[in-house]
Parts: structure tokens; C-alpha cells; sequence
């Protein structure tokens, strides 16, 4: 069924009652040509890839729970281009690129919305830094615009430019970037794959890999075995433990990282606004809520819940930047188990085991990443060949030290982060 203006005005007029289930709801195949462990965005967007542009439909996601029910769904849904090192540069650039067209792809609205984000600067010398990430910006083609303190306050009126220790001094604005609603990013995938013949199975949580003479050969599921030539662990910020059943240690911390949603208000913020300094970042639904997070709760956790220590910064630091959110009541909060790699840049890279893949170590730029991840982790899967965006993000390099993709700034321990 394909979605349009005219099919919802006549089901208007016939009350709803003709719509049929977006998915399936197969019982699992004793065997795949391909199992996808993790029924989140990154696991919907490599089936998804994997039929549409490979043509492989004999494919398994395989969801514990319900399909984007993990951190597909619980992130500020901000999607953005403006990475500055080469490696990440280009494979954000890439995804861009895909979210742009996305919807039409899909035949699904995923409520893209290309409000445009300004990352706030607050030194002659971030100025600098700045300057040099929007250039390098332009240079490949992405849209950068660096903006004077008055052209800031002309587009964001409501922030406060007399802080005493983080004065705010102009901004890099990029137009193309925005938000897209999170939950139908996946429900778009996932109808996506469906429709090309992908099994998409709930309810059905992995408890063990089978691997023999070094090759894998299926998984041990609630559900039952299901053989497989091929295995790709897509699980975020379960990702050490999943790999734990092949016997492999990765090298990835999993932390918690906190959002929160206000009561819906009238239009107040048009763009996606990050305070840096603050790490604050702010913007508002389509349905009204401000929409903000900040920084990670700094101990390891497989809980998808935060500590008050961080609401209570995350809060100051709203309050700095502008004061008006303090008259907003907080609607909710949600964690998201952040999986993190010790350089700050993901992993999609098969692994010494024959047949086994993964793809993870996304920190904080899990969302905005997932069509460029799935696409370049079909393109791994089907060819053997890593898409060329995405051929630095190999998994060895933490082991041999070449090619550390140093995004954060921290190098290459998790304590750094």
C-alpha cells in the first residue's frame, strides 16, 4: 500500500477502516542468507539497503522488543552534516545526502525538517575553529554560514548575550541541518523492508552464537535456532554484550545519555541551536515541546535511565543559555545507552570471525548517522567491500593503532571522553 494525500482523504470519509499493518509479523525461517541482530534504525536501514540496492531479501532482523524501541527512539532527533575531520566528514556529508531524499524514498513521512542548526561560538579563538570547520565544510560541498553576534541575535533573539563567563560572540549556522521525527524514521525502514520481503521479528532476543571452524553459522534465539551465513551485530550500546556470546571483547563503553521534552508551547525556537560550552543543545518538535539534552552520565550502565546530578546540569546549563526555558514545565525524560568508542568515530567492519560483523561505537552521532550506517553496512555485507565513506572506520585500528579517527578529541581512551 502506498501512502498518499488522496488515500488519507478517502480514508477519511471511510473512517480509517481500509488501512492494513505497515509490517508483517512473520514467525522466524529456520535459515537466512543474512540475521541482523538489533531491530533499531541502523539495523532497519542495512535491511533495508540490503534488498532495495542488493537485492538480497532472505534477511532476519531480529528485535528483542519492538522494533525502535531502543535509541532510534530516545535521542533529540537532530540530524546534521558539520563533522570536521576527514573519515567522518564525508560519511555525515553522505547521510545527509540520503535523509534528503529519504521520505520519497520510503514513501513514508519521517518529518525531515531542514530548520537549520547554529552551533554557538563564545572566544576569538573558537571564532577561528569555526571559521576553519566551515570551510573544510564548504570545500565538500556542505552549506556553512559564519554569523556575527548581531546576525545571531537577529535569528535567536531569546538568548542571553551578556553571560558573564560565556559571552556569545557569533555562530556557524548550517542551513541544511535540522530534526526528523525518530520513531518514524524506523517505522519507515521497517515498512520499507517489509515490503521487499525482509522478516522483521519482535520479541525474539539473541542469546548465543553459533560459530564453527571459525565461521558463524547462526544464532540461538527465545525463538528458536536460525542458521545463517552471515551475522551482523547491530546493537548500540549493547554491543560488548552481544559480542561476548562470540567470544570477542570490544572495544566500547556503554554510557547513559539523557533527554528531556517540555509541555508543548507556540512556535518559540526555528532552528536547532548547540551551546557548546554548556554542552546544551535545544530545539522544538513539530507538536511544541522543547526538545534538549547535554552530556553523558560519566559511569558505565546498561540502564536506559540518568542520575539527577546531570538533570540538574543539563538545567543550568539551559537556564545560562536562555533564561525563558525556566518557565517551561519538564513533560518527560529518556535515556539512551550511548555506545562508545574509545576515538569518538563508529565501527562497521567484519571481524575475525568468518561470516560476523559489526557495526557500532556511534557515541554521540548515532541518529543523524543511520542511512549512511545502513547503507554502508549493506554494501559491506553484499560485496565484501567497505563503502568508500565509510572504509576508515575499521575495527583493527584500536588493536594496531593506524588510522584513529580522533573525532573527540580525546584519543584513544574511554577515560577521555
Amino acid at each position: 500500500m502506498r501512502y498518499s494525500g488522496l488515500r488519507v482523504f478517502t480514508q477519511g470519509l471511510l473512517g480509517n477502516t481500509g488501512w492494513k499493518p505497515a509490517w508483517r509479523k512473520p514467525a522466524p525461517k529456520a535459515e537466512y542468507d543474512v540475521v541482523i541482530i538489533g531491530g533499531g534504525g541502523h539495523g532497519l536501514a542495512t535491511a533495508y539497503y540490503l534488498a532495495k540496492k542488493h537485492g538480497i531479501t532472505n534477511v532476519a532482523v531480529l528485535e528483542r522488543g519492538y522494533l525502535g524501541g531502543g535509541n532510534i527512539g530516545r535521542n533529540t532527533t537532530i540530524v546534521r552534516a558539520n563533522y570536521f575531520l576527514p573519515g567522518n566528514s564525508e560519511f555525515y556529508s553522505h547521510s545527509l545526502k540520503l535523509w534528503e531524499g529519504l521520505e520519497a524514498d520510503l514513501n513514508y513521512n519521517t518529518m525531515h525538517s531542514q530548520r537549520g542548526l547554529i552551533n554557538l561560538f563564545h572566544s576569538d579563538g573558537q571564532r577561528d575553529a569555526f571559521a576553519r570547520r566551515g570551510n573544510a565544510m564548504l570545500a565538500q560541498g556542505d552549506d556553512a554560514v559564519l554569523l556575527s553576534r548581531e546576525e545571531v541575535r537577529e535569528k535567536l533573539p531569546y538568548l542571553d548575550y551578556e553571560q558573564a563567563r560565556f559571552p556569545i560572540y557569533g555562530g556557524l549556522y548550517h542551513p541544511r541541518g535540522g530534526t526528523a521525527r525518530h520513531d518514524a524514521v524506523a517505522w519507515g525502514y521497517a515498512r520499507g523492508a517489509d515490503q521487499r520481503g525482509v522478516d522483521l521479528i519482535e520479541n525474539c532476543a539473541v542469546t548465543g552464537i553459533d560459530i564453527a571452524g571459525g565461521k558463524v553459522t547462526g544464532v540461538q534465539t527465545t525463538r528458536g535456532a536460525i542458521r545463517a551465513k552471515k551475522v551482523a551485530m547491530v546493537v548500540a550500546g549493547r554491543s560488548s554484550q552481544v559480542a561476548e556470546m562470540a567470544g570477542m571483547r570490544l572495544p566500547i563503553e556503554s554510557h547513559v545519555l539523557q533527554a528531556f521534552v517540555t509541555e508543548g508551547l507556540k512556535p518559540v525556537i526555528n532552528h536547532v541551536v548547540s551551546f557548546g560550552m554548556g554542552h546544551f543543545y535545544i530545539s522544538q518538535s513539530d507538536k511544541g515541546g522543547l526538545v534538549f539534552g547535554g552530556d553523558l552520565d560519566f559511569y558505565a550502565s546498561y540502564a536506559a535511565r540518568g542520575n539527577l546530578p546531570r538533570v540538574e546540569q543539563v538545567m543550568e546549563a539551559g537556564m545560562t543559555l536562555m533564561p525563558m526555558i525556566g518557565r517551561a514545565k519538564i513533560l518527560r525524560s529518556w535515556g539512551g545507552i550511548m555506545d562508545m568508542s574509545p576515538d569518538g568515530s563508529p565501527i562497521i567492519d567484519r571481524t575475525d570471525i568468518d561470516g560476523l560483523f559489526v557495526n557500532c561505537g556511534w557515541n554521540y552521532g548515532g541518529f543523524k548517522a543511520v542511512p549512511a550506517s545502513g547503507d554502508s553496512l549493506a554494501h559491506l555485507l553484499a560485496t565484501g567491500r567497505p563503502l568508500e565513506v565509510a572504509k576508515g572506520f575499521r575495527l583493527d585500528r584500536f588493536r594496531t593503532g593506524r588510522g584513529l579517527m580522533d573525532e573527540e578529541g580525546t584519543g584513544s581512551q574511554h577515560n577521555l571522553h
